[in-house]
């Protein structure tokens, strides 16, 4: 829903035809299907069993001497089948999908560069290169407001600033030129630590959008567009920069981790459903959902703390499997001893006043 502005933008003004943008939104799928497959499963073993609970399908079965444990296989099966189709999407689905999200991109970006460059928003679609206009002329391509960060030579910064500029593009719409006016360039050397301000009346900033073609196919890709022999043979290389070591290893984790969330919230999801008195659909979605929550807190957590270096990345990214997958066990082994745990006051109040929000008539 977020990206309808963006479509009704590049259909209206840019003459993007339709399908080319519902390829494009295509491209953007494998990225939710990451989380929705986890969320999907988590949410309907907790449904059946609060409804078999609710139902006292559980007490029967308890009665006739069947152990919760016989319950057990089936629902490892569908969280086994969810881990293997979250892993088919993690592994190979999402680095194609990225890859040809960026060469669509281009693609757009090559028949109107304008298209690439939206208002007051940090652009980065060029590697290296980050842009930002406060506003796009559409009819004569004049720029204002610009700041321009470029990375593209080695061991220097230079940030261009202007308050007015052009774009200028060549005839076989493959190299572009930013022309900005009246500005100032702050360059920084890394390795020497200075700084140079230059002033100037007219400076071009060119754009060879057939080089990045080029570079995607070999050493310009993102470390999230990588497939998963191309990530462990970057982390092998031999990479200096921590920072980037640690990125590439996040991202190696999160492959596996989030496709074994299946496991550990599918485990929870029992645990909590054959002891729920809830026979409500709204009850049981409700606090799936916050369970799906606390987990995708827990790993943005994780990553931003495993990515500054702070732990091992690898804890970053399978501690809420952990924590969750432990908690699941603790009340399935209490369950089947009879010994049910209440759920904490707070999660309680969160489950009714979500279960109110779904049952609310218009």
């Amino acid at each position: 829903m977020s990206r309808i502005p963006e479509i009704t933008n590049m259909v209206m003004n840019y003459n993007v035809p339709v399908s080319s943008v519902l390829v494009l939104l295509g491209f953007k799928l494998p990225r939710f299907l990451e989380f929705t497959i986890p969320m999907s499963v988590t949410i309907s073993i907790l449904l059946t069993f609060m409804r078999m609970s609710g139902e006292n399908e559980i007490l029967a079965l308890k009665a006739s001497g069947a152990s919760l444990y016989k319950l057990l296989p089936p629902v490892l099966v569908f969280c086994v089948l969810g881990t293997i189709l979250s892993l088919l999407v993690t592994i190979f689905v999402m680095p194609w999908a990225k890859t040809s999200f960026k060469l669509k991109s281009i693609e757009f970006a090559q028949s109107s560069i304008d298209i690439a460059l939206q208002e007051r928003q940090f652009n980065a679609q060029v590697d290296d290169l980050m842009i930002y206009v406060a506003h796009v002329d559409i009819k004569t391509h004049g720029l204002e407001d610009i700041v321009i960060e470029d990375r593209r030579t080695k061991g220097v910064v230079s940030i261009s600033t202007a308050p007015s500029g052009k774009i200028i593009s060549s005839e076989n719409k493959q190299v572009y030129t930013i022309r900005l006016y009246d500005g100032a360039i702050n360059q920084v050397k890394l390795d020497e630590g200075s700084v140079n301000n230059i002033k100037f009346g007219g400076y071009d900033i060119i754009i060879d959008l057939a080089a990045m073609n080029k570079n995607i196919g070999n050493t310009g890709k993102r470390i999230d567009e990588r497939s998963l022999g191309d990530l462990v043979q970057f982390i092998r290389s031999g990479i200096k920069d921590k920072t980037k070591l640690n990125e590439a290893l996040m991202e190696l984790h999160e492959k596996f981790s989030v496709p074994f969330a299946c496991l550990a919230l599918g485990l929870l999801s029992f645990s909590l459903g054959v002891q729920s008195s809830f026979t409500r659909k709204s009850s049981g979605l409700s606090l799936g959902l916050f369970f799906f929550l606390l987990y995708y807190l827990l790993l943005a957590t994780g990553w931003s703390v495993g990515e500054s270096g702070a732990y091992p990345p690898f804890i970053g990214m399978w501690m809420p499997n952990v924590v969750l997958g432990s908690a699941g066990i603790y009340l399935l082994i209490r369950n089947a001893k009879d010994r049910p745990v209440r759920l904490p006051k707070f999660i309680v109040t969160y489950t009714h006043t979500l279960k109110l929000f779904f049952l609310k008539k218009p």
